[in-house]
C-alpha cells in the first residue's frame, strides 16, 4: 500500500541511536490536515519506523498527563 507524507514543520529531536532519531514533528499523511507525530527517522527521512500519530487535542491530553508527572 503506497502512502504520501510530509513534514509540515519539525517540532523537536528527543533522541538518537543507530543514525537514527527520534523526533515530534507534524506531518500530513496522504495530504490530510497534519498530526503531531513521534517516531524515529533516518537523517534524510525516507526510513520511518513505527510511530504515533496523534490529533491536537490527543496532544494537548498527553502534554497535561506528561505536565503533572514530571511538574513541568
Amino acid at each position: 500500500m503506497a502512502f504520501e507524507y510530509e513534514i509540515v514543520k519539525h517540532i523537536a529531536t528527543l533522541g538518537e541511536a543507530n543514525d537514527r532519531t527520534l523526533e515530534v514533528n507534524l506531518v500530513s499523511w496522504n495530504k490530510r490536515p497534519a498530526k503531531v507525530d513521534i517516531r524515529r527517522w533516518d537523517k534524510d527521512h525516507t526510513y520511518m519506523g513505527k510511530g504515533v500519530a496523534l490529533t491536537e487535542d490527543e496532544a494537548k491530553a498527553l502534554y497535561e498527563a506528561l505536565k503533572g508527572r514530571y511538574d513541568v
